[in-house]
């Protein structure tokens, strides 16, 4: 941009000043319709949350034209004050694109129905199968792949029967109940999640893990402390079931595994067999009975030994002089050549 152009938006912006804001002449009806029913409904234009921007989009319906003229007011405004653009979300996507929320719609009850049919016991398969049903679920929302694999422990919360996940941007997708049975899988799906990772916060390590999900106990939920909070909601799992709580998922193998599990191709976790608690954690030692002649032996081996080893220092010390002379016999010869 030339500096007669950005002279030409200056000469041409007016000012928002209730909010401080230089707004482009362009963007001045669409913005003061958007500001001032921000106001009325009691919202904040800048920086608005995507639901806002949805409310809005919902309660002032026009023709798609005139509704993406509005967005892009929006999203010029914020970007042009150094937020993110509200309008770039898949909240508002949604909304603006009817046979792209149809589409989805009908992709995310395939997802959940997917995750539903999820094994959650058995080891290491019940393991695989929780993390997979929770990131099947959260990928029905429409949500990207990116945004999944940012997602934090605290960035899930249940409203009720309504599962509730914030993304980084702020972006809030709402999980709740089927309309017809009242019945909401996302919510017992997050659970089943959560239980395993409160399981290691309390017992780290993947050894009472297989047997929890073999036999599973009941786990008391405690408040997330703050480093819980700010572990990544979806670990990868290697093939021995270890799970490391700092470290996300990469954003291909969760793209691979939704495919996957779409496709009817997901792999087959296998549910291996576990040793009963008891066998592996209680041992018994065998009884030793030792005669009565054992302790006396022993001690006599010592004092031989120490007898025949007496000399011992000085055999080493001779080995350490005939090396030495070696050595400097070398060294002659070596300055000789």
């Amino acid at each position: 941009m030339t500096s007669t152009e950005r002279e030409d938006i200056r000469r041409n912006a007016v000012h928002d000043t209730d909010l401080g804001l230089r707004i482009p002449a362009r963007y001045r009806h669409d913005w003061a319709l958007f500001a001032d029913w921000c106001t009325a409904a009691d919202h904040r234009p800048i920086p608005a949350a995507p639901d806002t921007l949805a409310l809005f989009l919902h309660e002032h319906p026009a023709a798609a034209a005139t509704q993406r003229r509005r967005l892009s007011a929006i999203n010029a405004v914020h970007t042009g004050h150094g937020y993110p653009p509200p309008g770039r979300t898949e909240t508002v996507r949604r909304h603006l694109d009817t046979t792209r929320a149809s589409r989805l719609e009908r992709l995310g009850r395939l997802l959940v129905q997917r995750a539903v049919e999820l094994p959650t016991t058995g080891w290491p398969s019940g393991l695989f199968g929780r993390r997979d049903a929770l990131l099947l679920v959260l990928a029905s929302t429409g949500m990207s792949f990116t945004d999944l694999t940012r997602l934090r422990r605290r960035d899930l919360l249940l409203d009720g029967n309504i599962l509730v996940a914030t993304t980084r941007a702020g972006e809030r997708f709402r999980l709740g109940p089927d309309p017809d049975t009242g019945d909401n899988p996302a919510v017992s799906i997050y659970r089943r999640w959560v239980e395993i990772q409160t399981f290691l916060d309390q017992y780290p390590g993947t050894h009472l893990l297989r047997h929890h999900l073999t036999d599973p106990i009941e786990i008391v939920t405690d408040p997330l402390n703050a480093e819980q909070a700010r572990q990544p909601l979806l670990c990868p799992i290697d093939r021995w079931g270890h799970l490391p709580h700092a470290q996300s998922m990469a954003l291909q193998s969760v793209s691979m595994l939704v495919r996957a599990h779409l496709s009817g191709r997901a792999p087959v976790r296998k549910v291996l067999p576990v040793p009963p608690q008891d066998a592996t954690e209680t041992s018994v030692e065998r009884e030793i009975v030792l005669d009565p002649g054992y302790y006396e032996r022993g001690i006599a081996a010592r004092h031989r030994d120490h007898e025949a080893l007496e000399d011992l220092t000085d055999v080493f010390d001779e080995i350490e002089t005939r090396t030495h002379v070696l050595l400097e016999d070398l060294m002659g010869v070596l300055e000789g050549l």
